[in-house]
């Protein structure tokens, strides 16, 4: 088998993962272009519990950089869903201050998206 033929068939690791939002491939697919260590959704963090000790609250970053230590969440949703979500990082953050997350907001997500030539891959 040649080398043009290994390069060809060789699958992506965002091509192999069912991720929520189309958003979320296009950003694997990045890390994977530039070769960039990353796991979907590994960790959640329980946020808030009940009386009970039962967690009633919980967040689950879109992304984990190993090679960074970094988990990122995209957001690309509407103003309410983005406050929602800026409300449970700050949340994180206070109960975790050594977890570091970066959020990535729909104007950093379509810049990005502009930068790499990505326009053809929105859905």
């Amino acid at each position: 088998m040649n080398a043009h033929a290994t390069a060809a068939s060789q699958v992506l690791k965002s091509d192999t993962v069912r991720f929520a939002h189309a958003s979320e491939r296009q950003f694997a697919r990045l890390l994977d272009f530039y070769q960039i260590e990353w796991e979907y959704e590994p960790t959640s963090f329980d946020l808030e519990w009940d009386r009970q000790g039962s967690v009633t609250q919980r967040f689950t970053p879109d992304f984990y950089l190993p090679q960074y230590d970094l988990y990122i969440e995209i957001t690309t949703l509407n103003q309410k869903l983005v406050t929602k979500k800026n409300r449970k990082i700050r949340k994180l953050r206070e109960l975790y201050p050594g977890v570091n997350c970066k959020i990535f907001y729909q104007r950093d997500y379509l810049s990005l998206v502009r930068k790499y030539g990505l326009e053809d891959l929105t859905d």
